[in-house]
């Protein structure tokens, strides 16, 4: 009984400093404007855009050194590795290392190199290289 009125109390305290909280750090989350959030949702995904582009190269790192696994396979038994599968993944690899510097080249064909202005507080909507 002492047990659960003590484990009772500090789920109460814990509670009441949560909703304190809460209630202390309102104010400043509502106060975001519109612009301000496209501006932090733009720098989000240029942080996403910078982590698919080192995951690529990680990645075709990965099949590269796979390709070079397979070939030593197919060296050593032909006829059950066919040479098929070491070129394919060569190729993967190769597509996924170039990937990064084909989508920023590609970004700047389409939406030009500078990125559109938006009316925002100063962000740009586009694909850029920075």
């Amino acid at each position: 009984m002492q047990k659960s009125v003590q484990d009772n109390f500090y789920r109460n305290v814990m509670m009441f400093l949560l909703f304190s909280l809460i209630f202390l750090l309102a104010p400043s989350a509502f106060a975001i404007t519109v612009g301000g959030a496209a501006s932090k949702m733009t720098a989000s995904i240029k942080g996403l855009a910078k982590l698919i582009g080192v995951g690529s190269y990680v990645a075709g790192l990965g099949f590269s050194i796979g390709a070079v696994m397979k070939f030593k396979q197919h060296k050593d038994n032909p006829t059950q590795i066919p040479v098929g599968t070491p070129i394919a993944l060569v190729f993967i690899a190769a597509a996924l290392i170039f990937l990064p510097t084909v989508m920023g080249s590609l970004g700047d064909t389409m939406f030009g190199t500078g990125g559109a202005k938006t009316a925002g507080t100063g962000g740009s909507w586009g694909f850029t290289t920075e």
